[in-house]
């Protein structure tokens, strides 16, 4: 066996050894369902035999990344088991191409890439959690928290000129409009007889209301309104980064696409609102 080739069986190896931690970890985490539970079990045991085969190639003992296992059992636990498992799909991508070009030197890498297809399987009928299933009403409720608050306080952070004031404006509109989205959602999920039309309604305002405690928060800690306003842009802009990247990541869908959408449309919203507060504030003569 050539020095490249051993190195091509190790660095697969290794992928093995961490797959059989990871899956044993998110398989005893306390959010997941007993029958997930069993399948990730079942593909954990499947990663370490097929490490063992490796091993009896590499002659080389090898563990797994703590960090990198702390780093998806954490992801697990704020995301939820279903983006955690899709992240590793992604990492995984190349793995059966991978055993295929070895097959003809390693014969029992044919069942390893029959357990690999066998696992995406497993892992799609497995794909079944809360708060992937309502990940419609979270997107309403943080969409638009983002384009009506950060339009609401842009228009009238010119017209008011006080970071405070205005972010006391904002936690009353926030508060009040979450609320409202709240109840259009649940009364929504009912007339359409789909789903659980509290849960839906839970999960819009849930959302709603974290993205605007996030927003108004730099209005109570900057005197200058400039600044506030700045930073409230920065945070919008980091949701929407972060939930672009898990819808894109949860439905396989374009991340640069979703991202672009929801940040041109809030800004434009913005900008607009902005310009409305600042002719509101010259030609109504408003000074506070």
């Amino acid at each position: 066996m050539n020095k490249n080739f051993k190195h091509r069986l190790i660095k697969y190896q290794k992928d093995e050894v961490l797959g059989y931690e990871i899956y044993s970890r998110l398989s005893i985490l306390k959010s997941v369902k007993e029958k997930n539970s069993k399948v990730l079990k079942k593909i954990a045991e499947d990663e370490l035999r097929h490490y063992s085969i490796l091993k009896n190639y590499t002659h080389v003992d090898l563990k797994a990344n703590s960090f990198v296992i702390l780093f998806f059992v954490v992801l697990a636990k704020i995301f939820g088991i279903v983006f955690c498992v899709k992240v590793m799909e992604a990492a995984e991508g190349g793995a059966q191409e991978s055993y295929k070009s070895i097959s003809n030197v390693i014969p029992e890498a044919k069942n390893i890439l029959e357990d690999e297809t066998r696992h995406e399987k497993l892992l799609i009928d497995m794909l079944h959690e809360e708060r992937i299933e309502y990940i419609s009403s979270m997107v309403l409720g943080i969409s638009d928290a983002i384009v009506e608050l950060t339009g609401a306080l842009a228009g009238v952070s010119l017209a008011l000129q006080n970071a405070k004031l205005i972010g006391v404006v904002g936690v009353v509109t926030g508060i009040s409009a979450s609320l409202s989205m709240g109840s259009s959602e649940y009364l929504s999920q009912k007339a359409e007889k789909s789903g659980h039309p509290l849960k839906a309604a839970f999960y819009t305002t849930f959302a709603y209301f974290i993205t605007v405690l996030a927003l108004v928060i730099p209005f109570f800690l900057f005197a200058n309104f400039y600044y506030s306003l700045a930073l409230m842009f920065f945070d919008a802009t980091i949701i929407i980064l972060i939930f672009s990247f898990f819808v894109s990541v949860v439905k396989e869908i374009s991340f640069k696409k979703s991202f672009l959408e929801m940040f041109i449309i809030s800004f434009s919203v913005s900008t607009i609102s902005f310009v409305i507060g600042y002719l509101a504030r010259k030609l109504l003569n408003v000074n506070i």
